[in-house]
């Protein structure tokens, strides 16, 4: 799915508890150019994102996935931190934002937009691997 709906957005909300958010995104580009239209996003997006206090964490093109089923690989992956999840919503909700987002969904083929908390995994990331 690329297109966040409202009711996406419901659910999002349902769990804000005013703490940030870490945003995973998981991007798979279009074949014609994606990459290149989702700079353009990038480049438009970026000012917008940082008025609504967001930062990115981390972001790196994809490799051979180590251990997935077939279609599990990524082209590119990036961590964002928003400062709370109503953070996130105000951001996409933005007149500006609405610019861009259509140069962001023309570029991907497929995208996962997946909410990390620091909660309490956070404490024993030690003991995953």
């Amino acid at each position: 799915m690329i297109k966040v709906t409202p009711a996406d957005i419901d659910v999002f909300l349902a769990e804000d508890d005013g703490q940030p958010i870490v945003m995973l995104n998981l991007l798979r580009f279009k074949a014609d150019g994606g990459r290149r239209r989702y700079l353009d996003y990038l480049a438009m997006a970026s000012p917008i994102v940082e008025r609504y206090g967001a930062e990115i964490v981390f972001a790196g093109d994809g490799t051979a996935a180590l251990c997935a089923e077939p279609g599990q690989s990524w082209d590119a992956v990036a961590l964002v931190r928003y400062p709370s999840r109503s953070a996130f919503v105000e951001m996409i909700a933005d007149p500006a934002y609405a610019v861009a987002d259509p140069i962001r969904m023309s570029a991907l083929e497929e995208a996962v937009l997946q909410p990390i908390s620091t909660g309490s995994m956070a404490a024993t990331a030690g003991l995953l691997f």
